[in-house]
């Protein structure tokens, strides 16, 4: 680990991170700088914030679920959480990564 660099243990699934393993399991474990480590829970904020929305809009059969721009910006916010994880991962991680369907696009 370089100086200035701290290891962050990143769970998507259950949109948490942590500085210390925890009890539950992590997906990924990073090494990056503790400020660009914020981007996690910025992006974990937004992602609740637009779930919710999203639960909010199913219950309103008016809005076509195909014209809904909440579902682009939670893709949009996902594939951002993983371009993070694909940076600052290892070899294996960067692998898993370049392997989801939305990688390249």
């Amino acid at each position: 680990m370089n100086i200035g660099t701290t290891t962050l243990y990143v769970n998507v699934l259950n949109q948490s991170y942590s500085y210390f393993p925890l009890g539950e399991p992590c997906e990924f474990k990073l090494e990056m700088e503790q400020k660009k480590a914020l981007l996690f829970k910025k992006l974990f904020s937004q992602l609740n914030t637009l779930e919710f929305d999203n639960m909010v809009r199913a219950h309103l059969p008016y809005i076509p679920y195909h014209l809904d721009e909440e579902n682009d910006e939670i893709d949009i916010r996902l594939k951002k959480i993983y371009a993070l994880v694909h940076e600052f991962g290892d070899e294996k991680t960067k692998e898993f990564i370049e392997s989801l369907p939305y990688f390249n696009n």
